[in-house]
């Protein structure tokens, strides 16, 4: 075997799709690209919220008997300005908190757990959150220059 061969074979084993191999640069890097696509996507539910606040005081949820003004404003502190810390990675384990039980509560609540239906968008949200909880932002944030 020819050593072209062997470097083409070797290069093309590392590329593979079916390969188990990782970097530490892909993990931070896949971990950049879900809290922004995540974020980037929960920021205008938020900012719906924030912006129309005295439409929504009225038809929210009372979560916790709080009252539904109350529990709007904490939904649009989670959904937008949480968001906001967890997309630039600062703060973003204390952030994902709010934004996990927001999310929980529009899963279970809201759309009575009907994760296959109504409440998928919600769940799919709930488990990147639950997933950024226990990874952290990675080294591509914030929190990751920080560290250093």
């Amino acid at each position: 075997m020819s050593s072209v061969s062997l470097v083409t074979q070797q290069t093309i084993y590392t590329m593979s799709f079916f390969s188990a191999n990782y970097t530490s640069s892909s993990i931070n890097i896949g971990l950049l690209l879900l809290r922004a696509g995540m974020c980037i996507m929960m920021i205008p539910h938020g900012y719906d919220k924030l912006v129309n606040f005295g439409q929504y005081k009225g038809q929210f949820i009372n979560f916790l008997g709080l009252g539904p003004e109350v529990s709007l404003a904490l939904c649009v502190f989670a959904e937008f300005f949480c968001s906001l810390f967890v997309l630039f990675g600062l703060f973003t384990r204390a952030a994902t908190i709010p934004l996990i039980i927001s999310t929980s509560v529009a899963t279970f609540i809201a759309h009575g757990g009907k994760i296959f239906g109504e409440g998928e968008h919600s769940a799919m949200y709930l488990v990147v959150f639950l997933t950024l909880l226990v990874t952290g932002p990675g080294k591509y944030s914030v929190d990751g220059m920080l560290r250093k």
